[in-house]
């Protein structure tokens, strides 16, 4: 490893959110709110940056795996601590508290610790919305983009931010698929903070809605989230949103391009449908009674089916006040997650496709013993180092879901307190049942717990082994 240059990287790194800071304290000043936490803030990050870069000069510009393991954690630790600060010199929120708001928002789970955001300045909202919008594609993807201007490349950064099963690219250059990533991002945002103006939200509304959808995060600018606007076309709109940002942007990138064919053959979206689209309807069944209006019923149905599948968090409707039947289905549909590809958290779908394959095809050699059954995917057998790296990283995810509920029901709360809470920090998924339900905080949990959390959702972002090969011994071996 060159662990030199590793810390050059995280202080030009540092530099970059320090610059980024610039726009909510631009924002401070605009709304006339107190502009000093973010000077603060942007001063501890640039001296920080500028000093790491300025202590670690050298020559040797290549960076190896390990290199980027080590540097994509550590980026979204520091971005984390560096995202705090506002939280904390504004003396909105205490040390934990802002670590866990800062966490939820660059791994864009949503979870939060705020009893009423509407009290918040309007600066430390939009602060609060960009860092999922950052998050969301990924920070060391915004930073590879520019590491060409450096000297050195990044694709050991891509695959440490990208870990799963299948990694496409868009263009021939890692740079140049960063911006065309980069750029259908920032498209697809414009384009809904335009459909939400147009819907009637405030400007500034429509912006926060837009920068939090999506990267699949759902901060909300209310404390009712999206159903507080209790607007059917609203509603619309984000769940349009919402499914495009669970997609693949790769597919999105052909879509564009005109290479419909491919869009249409591909397997793991046709499956991301169907369990969208069959998951609504279940849930419509559930919740039909012939009380309400077919539609609103549906709306609701697809709304929340769509914002947890994605993992996105936003509510449009108390579903603590649902059937039994109901919340186990949206806890059912933590286990999915989006497309790999997308800004979308949790297992990710083609994981879950992978292992339904792997399963089917193992059922089928127990009874025909001697027949050759490969998993195949897109036509092409899957390897067998894809197949058990897909059963290693399922297995850490439960493991570790299973630990963080342990803690957080040994620390005095319920069952459904307990599943709930850790399957939507490691999925990244925001809401849950219980004390953490679609109108409750985070805010109650002791800090420990809170810390717990944090790490969760950090873990689920990196896709778990991002930052547990940082615990192997052999890994810091020369």
């Amino acid at each position: 490893m060159n662990r030199r240059f590793d810390l050059h990287l995280l202080g030009w790194l540092l530099l970059v959110v320090a610059a980024l800071l610039l726009v909510p304290l631009m924002a401070a000043v605009a709304f006339e709110d107190a502009p000093g936490p973010f000077v603060s803030a942007l001063l501890l990050a640039g001296v920080a940056g500028g000093g790491l870069v300025a202590l670690t000069p050298t020559k040797e510009r290549s960076l190896r795996a390990r290199d980027g393991f080590l540097v994509v954690s550590g980026a979204w630790a520091v971005t984390s601590a560096v995202g705090a600060l506002p939280y904390l010199l504004s003396g909105s929120l205490g040390p934990v508290d802002a670590l866990f708001e800062s966490v939820s928002g660059f791994t864009t789970t949503g979870s939060t610790v705020i009893a009423d955001v509407s009290a918040l300045p309007r600066s430390l909202l939009l602060w609060r919305a960009m860092t999922q919008w950052l998050g969301g594609m990924g920070i060391i993807l915004f930073t590879i983009a520019i590491l060409p201007l450096l000297g050195i490349g990044g694709m050991q950064l891509f695959k440490a931010e990208v870990p799963g099963p299948v990694a496409d690219k868009v263009r021939p250059r890692l740079a140049a698929t960063a911006r065309t990533l980069w750029g259908l991002y920032v498209g697809f945002t414009a384009a809904q903070w335009l459909a939400l103006m147009l819907c009637g939200l405030s400007w500034f509304d429509a912006l926060c809605h837009a920068l939090t959808t999506l990267a699949t995060g759902g901060f909300s600018t209310r404390n009712g989230s999206v159903g507080e606007f209790a607007s059917p076309a609203v509603e619309w709109v984000v769940i349009a949103f919402m499914l495009a940002a669970g997609i693949n942007f790769v597919l999105h990138y052909k879509a564009l391009t005109g290479r419909w064919s491919d869009v249409v053959r591909d397997v793991e979206l046709r499956y991301f449908l169907a369990v969208v689209g069959g998951a609504a309807v279940l849930l419509f069944a559930v919740l039909w009674d012939g009380g309400k209006g077919v539609h609103d019923t549906a709306r609701a149905a697809l709304f929340q089916t769509v914002s947890i599948v994605t993992t996105t968090g936003y509510v449009s409707a108390d579903f603590e006040l649902w059937p039994p039947a109901a919340q186990f289905l949206l806890v059912a549909l933590m286990l999915f997650g989006g497309m790999s590809g997308s800004t979308g958290g949790g297992p990710k779908s083609l994981r879950i496709l992978l292992a339904l394959r792997s399963l089917r095809a193992t059922v089928h050699r127990f009874i025909h013993p001697h027949a050759v059954v490969p998993v195949k995917y897109h036509g092409q057998v899957v390897s067998d180092g894809v197949l058990s790296g897909v059963a290693a990283f399922l297995t850490a995810y439960v493991l570790l879901a299973g630990g963080a509920a342990a803690v957080v029901t040994a620390a005095g709360y319920d069952f459904a307190t307990g599943v709930s809470a850790s399957l939507t920090a490691i999925g990244n998924v925001g809401p849950g049942l219980g004390a953490v339900g679609a109108m409750d905080n985070f805010s109650h949990f002791p800090a420990v717990v809170k810390l717990l959390l944090s790490a969760c959702m950090l873990l689920g972002r990196l896709e778990i082994f991002t930052v547990l090969v940082l615990f192997s011994r052999q890994f810091w071996r020369h």
